[in-house]
């Protein structure tokens, strides 16, 4: 495997050699490759152990993040915050953010693009253990998975409803197609966070009609009125 990755390596070497010299001294050239030619040099001076490598020529913005999974413990692309009402599950926000940030620091950002959608402040917000530490700094009070102390009886029955979230980002990327996104660039992503949020929203939001259409030409028939009354005696039974 070494020796394979070492030949594509000088490959690539020599290509991009010969690209150079080939376009030198002509400036419109060299503004075109300019962009392609930089992330080869990138690609040919980084090694196993350097941080923000590049993984896929096509979009360099995709970063490595560790899920700690057995079935896919690395996934490829970008980190993306979600954010929900405890109980409807409509998703407020959905922030893809630049590299493999911690968790924690990507709560404040998330939460102001909640606010900002819904109008309104928050007063709670429920997260999982992997945002310890986090940067968030708003009136809001932040109550992690597992907590205990300090808690009303509203609260914890609030607490236990924050795993509802991942049933929604499952949703998110199989019918929302959030696990593969075809858009270009960092821009991309973002587009294609919020139209993931946007469609789940919407497939609630007809589920909810189409609940609602089906009670008001099928309703539920009222019990009638009887006056026969009757007796149930218990028999006797025997088990072997």
């Amino acid at each position: 495997m070494r020796r394979e990755l070492k030949k594509l390596k000088t490959y690539l070497g020599r290509v991009y050699r010969d690209i150079s010299r080939k376009i030198a001294g002509n400036e419109g050239l060299e503004h075109r490759f300019s962009r392609l030619l930089g992330l080869v040099e990138r690609l040919l001076a980084q090694t196993p152990k350097d941080k923000n490598k590049i993984y896929s020529m096509h979009a360099p913005e995709v970063a490595c993040i560790a899920k700690g999974k057995a079935r896919t413990p690395y996934e490829f692309g970008a980190k993306v915050g979600i954010a929900t009402t405890n109980r409807e599950g409509l998703v407020l926000a959905a922030r893809a953010f630049e590299g493999n940030p911690y968790d924690g620091h990507t709560l404040n950002d998330t939460i102001s693009q909640a606010e900002k959608v819904c109008g309104t402040k928050a007063e709670r917000v429920y997260v999982d253990r992997g945002y310890r530490g986090h940067d968030y700094e708003g009136d809001a009070k932040v109550m992690i998975s597992g907590q205990k102390r300090g808690l009303t009886a509203q609260m914890k029955r609030e607490l236990k409803r924050r795993s509802a979230i991942e049933a929604t980002i499952g949703h998110m990327k199989t019918d929302g197609r959030l696990d593969r996104n075809f858009l270009n660039g960092k821009n991309g992503d973002a587009i294609n966070a919020l139209l993931a949020a946007a469609g789940h929203n919407l497939r609630l939001i007809l589920n909810a009609l189409i609940i609602l259409l089906l009670w008001i030409t099928n309703p539920i028939p009222k019990p009638v009125k009887s006056n026969i009354c009757v007796l149930l005696r218990p028999r006797a039974t025997s088990m072997a």
